[in-house]
């Protein structure tokens, strides 16, 4: 196994566990995440969205497939099943996951997975009738920043 591949089971094996500063270990400080819903997150960003994730996590379950890594790139499969605190509902996330390596550490980490999907489940009725809509997408994405800002706040 490539010592890459290890890295990033060791990534997701963290990530089942909700170990987040495991997780963030395995992150380069200049670490680069992306999602649909987080765009862009940057060093620390990246680690406390991770932080905040895990300590929030409620009937959380993880599986994770299909990894494979070379001394540059590397790609997994992951899914997620917990419950949306915001409406209650559970939510199934199918994600691929594409990461790129520098000395021996993860320097970006893009995830990829159907947002209208993931609305249709963690929203209800709005999400299924304008999920694929810009409109829940972007309230979402400032919901969510908005909460990783005044979690990062309370922290200080």
């Amino acid at each position: 196994m490539h010592p890459n591949e290890s890295l990033v089971h060791r990534f997701y094996t963290c990530f089942q566990q909700l170990d987040a500063n495991g997780m963030i270990a395995c992150y380069a400080p200049d670490i680069v995440f992306s999602d649909p819903v987080f765009t862009r997150l940057e060093g620390r960003d990246a680690g406390s969205m991770w932080q905040m994730l895990s300590s929030r996590a409620k009937e959380f379950r993880l599986t994770f497939r299909d990894i494979k890594a070379d001394e540059a790139r590397g790609s997994a499969h992951w899914e997620a099943t917990y419950l949306f605190s915001k409406t209650g509902r559970m939510v199934t996330n199918i994600i691929d996951a594409e990461f790129e390596f520098r000395d021996g550490l993860i320097v970006r980490h893009t995830d990829s997975f159907d947002f209208w999907r993931w609305s249709r489940q963690a929203l209800g009725l709005p999400g299924i009738v304008l999920g694929w809509t810009p409109l829940i997408r972007n309230a979402v994405r400032r919901e969510a920043g908005k909460g990783l800002g005044q979690f990062i706040a309370s922290r200080k």
